[in-house]
């Protein structure tokens, strides 16, 4: 019977709408709810926080496409003691390294184009007759693959003769990576006592190069350093001191912190939870 009600729908190509019920059952409505409420949002995996974002080289001016994570995509979710930003779904870090696969330039995005003439001499000489190339077509960046890219990016630094500064922040954002490789390992990894000793040895060599090398900065660059203003860095190298177990000059940088009219009270604040972390006399 209920055919005879939507009779007329094939005339407008509706036909397979001729059947339907009119009232539907209770039943058959609560099953339909049931079954929507059960109904889960996927959640978004690792490719669907990224996006291919041009770019042209400096150095040698071909136009090529990196991946570059979504803005406001990825939800902030804490950081570490030494400001080691966390995300959730992504390890955005990964992706904070442009790489330039026809000559082999690459930076950090904050420095991707601040390169003089100079400069992309010494990269065209020593860098690029020999580079290689890297992976440009995966999906995603693996820990080995973002770590080698900014590997990279720290062998430019040195070759080109950046500052102090770039190569700091490049060494700590190697430490960075090595540690979310590490917290990424599962349980069925191989030989993984072996993996994370030698894991752990490469994150406290790169903090320790990160240390010097802002120690260097702090005392010939005028803030801000590395989109850091002074106490904000005066914090970040406290912290990478107490890693290192200079503990006099963590100590120091502290108090210069704690006590300065200019920290803001929230940095003040973090600065005397770092403190209790330092050894008692």
């Amino acid at each position: 019977m209920s055919d005879n009600l939507f009779s007329d729908l094939n005339k407008v190509g509706l036909s397979m709408l001729s059947g339907m019920d009119l009232y539907e059952s209770d039943e058959k409505k609560s099953e339909l709810e049931k079954k929507e409420a059960s109904a889960q949002p996927a959640e978004p995996e690792e490719k669907d926080y990224l996006f291919d974002k041009g770019y042209r080289c400096p150095v040698c001016d071909a136009e090529f496409k990196a991946k570059a994570v979504r803005v406001g995509k990825a939800k902030m979710i804490g950081a570490d003691t030494d400001l080691r930003p966390k995300y959730q779904g992504i390890d955005s870090l990964k992706y904070d390294c442009i790489v330039c696969n026809k000559c082999g330039y690459s930076s950090l995005s904050r420095f991707f184009n601040n390169i003089t003439s100079g400069q992309a001499k010494f990269v065209k000489t020593n860098i690029s007759p020999y580079f290689k190339g890297v992976d440009d077509k995966c999906e995603i960046y693996s820990y080995d693959e973002a770590i080698l890219r900014h590997q990279l990016a720290l062998a430019n630094a040195v070759v080109k003769k950046g500052k102090a500064s770039e190569k700091a922040y490049t060494c700590l954002k190697l430490a960075w990576l090595t540690r979310g490789q590490m917290e990424s390992l599962t349980n069925d990894t191989p030989d993984s006592a072996k993996v994370i000793g030698v894991l752990k040895a490469k994150e406290k060599e790169y903090i320790k190069k990160a240390y010097e090398g802002f120690v260097v900065a702090m005392a010939k660059e005028m803030p801000p350093i590395c989109g850091m203003d002074e106490w904000t860095c005066v914090y970040l190298v406290a912290e990478l001191a107490r890693q290192c177990e200079d503990y006099a000059k963590s100590m120091k940088l502290l108090s210069d912190l704690i006590v300065s009219k200019a920290a803001s009270a929230k940095l003040k604040d973090k600065a005397r939870e770092m403190r209790k972390l330092l050894p008692k006399e």
